[in-house]
């Protein structure tokens, strides 16, 4: 399964309605990941949505890399902030030594927990020695779809952080929190820093 073409197609339908839900809320987290990278660094968001972090990390002088599974994010990401979105899954990165930070907010939560070794492996392939992986997940266990049709996979703060390890990487910070959502359920989440 290289992608949930349901969770797409909900994301396609609702760009306009998404693109409210993160417009009108900052992310403190971003602030967090920039300072950990080199000025200039080179960055993968994997899983840019419509755009918005993307297009903040190249305003402040980030060479950035943006890709989404969903066509119609990446033509709001184009037309809004004038981002090359690349449209992508996950299982698309092949870039190997590529990147200096990796920027996954809120994105793998989508991807069954059966590929998330294979995509924590490609994505330390794709980093640079040293290099900083932000990842955003809901916690909570199993998989399941929510109330607008989207796949999520959810995972507590041990199993997550043991697949990174298994993947190669050293989990050097943690945040947790709960929000709402696209589907209006609050969740709670989990974001680590990590290196490569």
């Amino acid at each position: 399964m290289s992608q949930d073409d349901q969770t797409i197609g909900v994301y396609d339908a609702q760009v306009a309605t998404y693109n409210d839900v993160v417009a009108n809320s900052s992310d403190p987290q971003l602030a967090v990941f920039l300072a950990g990278l080199p000025d200039g660094a080179e960055v993968l968001d994997l899983g840019c949505g419509p755009g918005h972090c993307a297009a903040q990390m190249r305003d402040l002088g980030f060479r950035v890399t943006a890709t989404d599974a969903s066509r119609e994010m990446a033509g709001f990401a184009h037309e809004t902030f004038g981002l090359d979105v690349q449209v992508q899954t996950f299982a698309d990165l092949d870039a190997v030594a590529a990147f200096d930070g990796v920027w996954a907010s809120f994105s793998l939560l989508h991807a069954p927990k059966a590929e998330m070794p294979a995509h924590l492996a490609a994505i330390h392939r794709a980093l640079r020695p040293g290099g900083l992986l932000w990842l955003g997940l809901k916690t909570g266990t199993g998989e399941s779809r929510d109330r607008i049709g989207r796949f999520y996979a959810y995972y507590s703060d041990t199993e997550i952080s043991g697949l990174l390890a298994d993947a190669g990487f050293t989990v050097t910070g943690r945040t947790t929190g709960e929000g709402t959502g696209l589907d209006g359920s609050i969740w709670p989440w989990i974001v680590l820093g990590a290196h490569a």
